[in-house]
């Protein structure tokens, strides 16, 4: 069997999908499945595009990623097979919900999650309008689907009408790295981030569906009380985020809210054992792969008790409603108020983090292909 995986949001290092696709296809090779894998990613510049090991093969298509969009949509429509740009293969696996029309290979495609759907108004209008009608449509068209939760399995189900069968649930992971890191690093990062002695930290992009404003609006209540407690939020500004950014200053929370930008991956680990908690109160998550980073690190952490957070979180943590802000300040509070808490949840977080692996979601994802092989 040869499958042939598309790297394309490793290369284009696409937030939590550039991870889940690098992190894959390490953890397949290391299984001892590289030779029986080919890599494909669409690359503008045509070069050698992702770092992958010498014994894999690998394609790059030079094409932008909107150009490869629009062709893979027109070849669905017209039923026009991109067999030649795959190349040979029994499998390809579609990891960026993009599926072209294929003859010969069986089809595999990764759903993360269905935002686009249950939460348009988080979403530019024509991404909104292109998924809603591209998704469903590559969904049907795929032999086998896989999903990162239950969640999303259950959204595919409930909106589309996927039958259940079809779906495979492959959770997801954090890296090793995401470890406790030493003090000196923790130090070095504390000095050239200019973090406070203590402080809460958020991860991710600045987009609608974190729902961010949840947390200022903590912080706000506990301003009101005589308890200043400092917010960190790393990572890129995404799309609709003037609202939040506005709302800090119309708050007066300016020298609360501390807004590094993006943090290096190497930095991250020494970031999250840095913080006094970790907060991610987004209303809609796929997976949340920061929730794992943070517990592996042994901060303590507070999400959200909706879609996929309560699978990953577990017991390890402590569930809120999103959009309840007098919830999201007490227990904010009482981090701050109860080094016990904190000390119990640090090590419910570590069983909780141990129980997610990248060899794991590998092992799954090549049972998928198997299952799939149209010659078995």
């Amino acid at each position: 069997m040869k499958v042939c995986l598309d790297l394309t949001p490793a290369l284009h290092n696409t937030a939590g999908t550039g991870r889940y696709v690098r992190e894959l296809s390490k953890a397949l090779v290391d299984l001892g499945h590289g030779d029986q894998l080919a890599f494909f990613c669409i690359d503008p510049e045509g070069g050698s595009g992702v770092g992958t090991p010498g014994s894999v093969l690998r394609k790059s298509v030079r094409c932008s990623k909107r150009g490869w969009s629009a062709a893979a949509a027109l070849s669905s429509y017209l039923g026009i097979p991109m067999d030649r740009f795959v190349g040979e293969a029994d499998v390809f696996h579609a990891t960026w919900h993009l599926l072209p029309r294929l003859r010969r290979p069986a089809s595999v495609m990764t759903l993360y999650d269905l935002s686009f759907a249950l939460f348009p108004e988080t979403h530019l209008r024509v991404l909104r309008w292109s998924s809603n009608v591209l998704v469903p449509r590559f969904l049907r068209a795929c032999d086998r689907i896989i999903a990162i939760s239950e969640s999303t399995k259950r959204d595919a189900v409930r909106l589309y009408g996927i039958p259940e069968d079809k779906i495979v649930v492959t959770p997801l992971a954090a890296e090793d790295r995401f470890r406790p890191a030493d003090p000196d690093r923790v130090a070095d990062v504390r000095g050239r981030f200019g973090l406070p002695p203590r402080f809460l930290l958020y991860v991710g992009t600045i987009e609608p569906r974190k729902n961010l404003d949840v947390l200022l609006g903590a912080l706000l209540r506990l301003k009101g009380q005589g308890r200043e407690v400092p917010l960190v939020v790393a990572g890129r500004l995404g799309w609709l985020y003037d609202g939040f950014l506005a709302k800090i200053r119309s708050l007066g929370l300016e020298s609360l809210v501390l807004l590094p930008g993006f943090v290096p991956d190497d930095d991250l680990p020494a970031l999250y054992t840095a913080a006094e908690a970790f907060v991610y109160p987004s209303v809609y998550e796929g997976f949340g792969i920061p929730i794992l980073e943070a517990m592996g690190c042994g901060t303590p952490v507070v999400c959200s008790d909706v879609s996929s957070l309560p699978e990953v979180a577990g017991d390890g943590g402590i569930l809120l409603p999103p959009r309840d802000p007098a919830a999201w300040a007490d227990a904010i509070h009482r981090f701050t108020e109860e080094p016990a808490l904190r000390g119990e949840l640090r090590e419910r977080g570590f069983r909780q983090a141990s129980r997610f692996r990248w060899e794991e979601t590998a092992r799954r994802t090549w049972e998928v292909y198997n299952a799939t092989h149209p010659h078995r």
